[in-house]
Parts: structure tokens; C-alpha cells; sequence
């Protein structure tokens, strides 16, 4: 069975391009544009697997990925951070927050896809 997998992303260019290299390689991919969208996503569909922006309008991916971690129906989903957020506190509060992976842009490929195996 294919895993699936929800990208969290406001960049149009950006959440276009996960989305093709992951359903390439036989995800099953979803996607919504900020952190209030990507929970609402999550009750309904369930992914296996969360690649999420943390510089979003609204509701951003730490705040998202609080939310999904303090419910007890999400908190075993993993969530991979995908940012521009390079500094060692940001790494270090994603990993507090319960987040799988963090990954910083510009990112490769390769990255994306060995995060999404890893999971």
C-alpha cells in the first residue's frame, strides 16, 4: 500500500514541486496551504507522513505541528519541518515540538525522498 503523505506549504512553486517528486516516487500526496488547513486535512484523511513549511500565514508549522503533537488521535504522525529556518534554535524547538525530520531550503531531491523513506 502506498503511504501518504501531506505537504503543508503557501508557496504555490514550492508545494508544486513536492508534490510531483513524491507522487513519482509512489506517494500518495494531499496538500494544504498553512498550518489551520493542514489540521482540518489531517482529521479527515489521516496521512502517514506530514512534510510542513514553518513560514506560513495564519497558523505556522510550529504552531501546527504543537497542535498535531498535543492530540492524542496525531501526535504519532510524523511531521518533517521543510524551511528556511536554518538556525540551530529553530532545529532545536522543531525537535521539542515532536518533529521527525527538518530539512532546510534550498533542499535537494534526494532529501526529500530519503526523509519520506525513512519514515
Amino acid at each position: 500500500m502506498a503511504h501518504t503523505i501531506l505537504i503543508v506549504e503557501d508557496n504555490q512553486a514550492d508545494r508544486s514541486r513536492l508534490e510531483k517528486l513524491l507522487s513519482d516516487a509512489g506517494y500518495l500526496v494531499s496538500s494544504a496551504e498553512n498550518g489551520t488547513q493542514a489540521l482540518a486535512a489531517v482529521k479527515s484523511s489521516k496521512p502517514d507522513a506530514i512534510f510542513m513549511d514553518v513560514n506560513m500565514p495564519g497558523m505556522d508549522g510550529f504552531a501546527a505541528a504543537r497542535a498535531l503533537r498535543d492530540d492524542s488521535k496525531t501526535k504519532d504522525i510524523p511531521v518533517v519541518l521543510v524551511t528556511a529556518k536554518d538556525q540551530k534554535a529553530d532545529k532545536a524547538w522543531g525537535q521539542m515540538l515532536g518533529a521527525k525530520g527538518y530539512i532546510t531550503k534550498p533542499y535537494t531531491d534526494e532529501q526529500i525522498l530519503a526523509q519520506a523513506r525513512a519514515l
